[in-house]
């Protein structure tokens, strides 16, 4: 079926790329091949059973694994040929076939990856998942995080190495595996769907980078390769340095033991505050993500605009159950008991100052669609819509599930979220999945389709911002 070729060149950019990998990796630990039938995996899977010579030391255990998305007509002879493949080079083959319909590439992703934990998980810790991404992929993704508007640490793209994986072939480019294929007399399976230009990367790859690299930038793909290495240092140098700026803002972990009231970090607010701004902006990526937590430059943002202006007492959801509060001198960081993948799963939405939108809010087991835009008038909306006056509000806003302590002003006076979704017969099954607007400062505004608060409202000739919720 396929040529073992194993008088090819020693010195193949992907044979020193693998060999480079094993001479870093435990001998005794098995390698989980990602197995698609593509070129890129199979000049992986190749070079790891016919071309490294490991001068007498022992070679790994390999073994295939190939999933299935089911997603397009052909999958299961892709799976049928890849596992001839296997039995011709005598390598164990593990195959899974989704059983339900993946809607997007996102969730193929996702099941890929689960399905590769699992067999990671059936041969021990100690083994390690390779996958065949090689060094155009890297360049493409590094542009595609910049074109969607990625923070410095997205620059860093696809990570070389990362506990139970890695992607010994991630500084080879594809003419680079080409060549080895063709001196070993190598053939694959293309999959017709890395043709469709509909696809992000796919335009990217055939269209945009191409026409980039001809009348913009010669050897573009190598620069944002080059950006990927220097986001990564940078990344690694901050690694050092933050540990460092933590210890002169009196940091402590607390509830960190028997997790019964979950994670706590709390630092000095006076010595916080001292820092530079966007200093402070990479010391709460750090504090949130260390927790466990998100932090998209909204969140932090938000996080601090409410340490440099609210008070004492005051607490802000940033998303997923995680809090920030502010306890008289301190700046109090938390997730709840046994951390956020225990919690129902949420999506919150964050509204910036001047802008419209769309995007989707996920409260527990419930989906929302929330728009919003500015326009002149004082139209007030009802129900699932509502008007506030863009000029007084605290932005950013958020669109999130109840928090314990939320309040909402209303025309008899404040009054407990909890206590207005009782009076309202919510049941309290549902009351996670009610949505409620706050802003900057943790103040309810809005429980769409239950009530609105008195604070903020349109005015004739101002400057409306309008939301529609719509379930």
């Amino acid at each position: 079926m396929i040529a073992r070729g194993e008088d090819h060149d020693p010195s193949s950019p992907a044979r020193r790329a693998v060999h480079s990998f094993l001479g870093m990796h435990t001998p005794a630990a098995p390698v989980i091949v990602a197995f698609s039938g593509g070129l890129d995996s199979c000049v992986l899977l190749h070079v790891l059973r016919w071309g490294v010579d490991l001068g007498g030391g022992s070679a790994p255990t390999v073994i295939a694994a190939h999933y299935d998305h089911a997603m397009r007509d052909g999958s299961r002879a892709d799976a049928q040929w890849a596992g001839g493949v296997c039995r011709a080079w005598r390598v164990p083959f593990v195959s899974e076939r989704s059983t339900s319909a993946l809607a997007s590439e996102a969730e193929a992703r996702r099941a890929r990856y689960a399905f590769l934990d699992r067999v990671r998980s059936d041969y021990g810790d100690a083994a390690v998942v390779l996958t065949a991404h090689h060094a155009d992929d890297q360049a493409e993704t590094v542009l595609f995080r910049m074109l969607r508007g990625t923070g410095p640490d997205g620059l860093r793209g696809i990570h070389e190495r990362r506990p139970g994986m890695a992607r010994p072939l991630l500084r080879v480019w594809r003419e680079e595996l080409e060549a080895y294929a063709a001196a070993v007399g190598l053939r694959w399976r293309e999959d017709p769907t890395n043709e469709h230009l509909g696809l992000a990367r796919n335009a990217l790859r055939h269209e945009v980078l191409p026409l980039v690299e001809r009348n913009v930038a010669n050897g573009a793909r190598r620069a944002l390769a080059r950006l990927a290495r220097l986001a990564e240092s940078d990344a690694e140098a901050w690694s050092e340095v933050l540990p460092m700026v933590a210890r002169t803002l009196d940091l402590r972990e607390e509830g960190a033991g028997d997790g019964a009231s979950g994670r706590h970090l709390t630092i000095d607010r006076t010595s916080f505050l001292s820092l530079g701004r966007p200093l402070r902006s990479r010391m709460i990526h750090y504090i949130v993500t260390g927790l466990g937590g998100g932090s998209d430059e909204a969140t932090v943002a938000r996080v601090n605009d409410f340490v440099e202006s609210s008070t004492s007492g005051r607490t802000i959801q940033i998303g997923g159950g995680a809090t920030v509060g502010l306890d008289l001198d301190r700046i109090v960081c938390a997730v709840p008991r046994d951390g956020l993948a225990t919690l129902p799963m949420m999506q919150d939405v964050v509204i910036e100052r001047n802008s419209d939108g769309r995007a989707e809010a996920v409260l527990g087991d419930r989906a929302v669609q929330v728009s919003w835009s500015t326009e002149e008038g004082e139209h007030r909306g009802a129900g699932d819509e509502a008007s506030f006056d863009a000029d007084e509000l605290s932005m950013p806003l958020e669109l999130r599930a109840r928090a314990p302590g939320d309040r909402i002003r209303l025309r008899g006076g404040s009054r407990k979220v909890n206590k207005v979704l009782l009076e309202h017969r919510i049941p309290s099954a549902s009351r996670d999945t009610v949505p409620v607007l706050v802003d900057a400062e943790g103040e309810v505004l809005w429980i769409p389709g239950v009530v609105r608060s008195i604070l903020a409202p349109p005015r004739p000739g101002a400057p409306s911002l309008r939301i529609t919720i719509e379930p």
